[in-house]
């Protein structure tokens, strides 16, 4: 009984992240709809919170990269934690509350709430980690030390370089 309860768990996955990977290219047309969005949410209740959770975690990425959409970075590494957030919150919501008709509107909405506060986390941390790197990079983050030094003797320097390439008196000598 346990091990046929577990194989459905896992075919009903498998479907799941199937209408991930597909249901965007039938319903591209309509943007309002969330297209991988509601495989997951169905896998979460209909599985468990773990199953939610892992194809949740895994439709972006592999739609990612077997059709280049999403685009990786930034969009299905935000989407992988945003939607493993509601594959699992909506399956643990909705064992822990009690059998009623209210109980699965409420797993769906803290569901989608916990998903879209873990998506902004998701891109706060992916995007200013590309920002610290950046402005690392170019020697302008604010918290350089001594930044201002340094910059000054990078002039310094690039002026005493084109002095030496262009003469004073301003001929064209090569």
């Amino acid at each position: 009984m346990k091990r046929s309860l577990s194989l459905r768990r896992l075919a009903y996955s498998a479907m799941a992240l199937a209408l991930c990977l597909v249901l965007p290219f039938l319903t591209g047309q309509i943007p309002q709809i969330g297209q991988m969005h509601l495989p997951v949410l169905l896998c979460g209740f209909l599985c468990s919170w773990q199953w939610g959770l892992a194809v949740g975690f895994l439709a972006p990425l592999l739609r990612s990269a077997l059709f280049h959409m999403p685009v990786f970075y930034p969009m299905a590494l935000c989407m992988a934690f945003e939607m493993a957030a509601y594959g699992a919150l909506c399956g643990w919501l909705y064992r822990r509350l009690p059998r009623r008709k209210s109980s699965l509107y409420l797993a769906l909405i803290g569901a989608m709430i916990g998903g879209r506060l873990v998506w902004g986390l998701a891109e706060i941390l992916l995007l200013g980690l590309a920002a610290i790197f950046l402005f690392s990079g170019l020697h302008v983050f604010p918290t350089a030390k001594n930044n201002r030094k340094a910059i000054e003797k990078d002039w310094r320097d690039s002026i005493a370089a084109m002095e030496k390439v262009i003469p004073e008196d301003g001929s064209d000598h090569i």
